[in-house]
């Protein structure tokens, strides 16, 4: 369980052809640098506590497992209905 300091981010890639795969990760102040640079690039930036404790044991470039399909699903549908998109338009995202 996480304390009430300790800082998890992960950031994923969703390139609409492979499952999204983990491109960041870090605690405490790392976690705080790849959170403000999200929020600088206008990246919407979901918290959800268990699901970044869960994805910061993947290593970076892993494809997130099929177990974790629709937790990030969910989070992802969530950024595309802030942007207006759809999973079938043509740009990829980072998320």
């Amino acid at each position: 369980m996480l304390n009430d300091k300790e800082k998890i981010a992960v950031a994923l890639l969703y390139d609409k052809v492979r499952a999204p795969k983990v491109i960041a990760k870090g605690h405490d102040e790392l976690a705080k640098s790849i959170i403000d640079i999200a929020r600088e690039s206008e990246v919407p930036v979901s918290e959800d506590e268990l699901l970044a404790e869960t994805l910061s044991r993947l290593e970076l470039n892993d494809e997130i497992p099929e177990s974790l399909f629709r937790a990030v699903a969910i989070v992802l549908a969530w950024v595309y209905r802030l942007q207006g998109k759809t999973p079938w338009d043509q740009e990829s995202d980072a998320l």
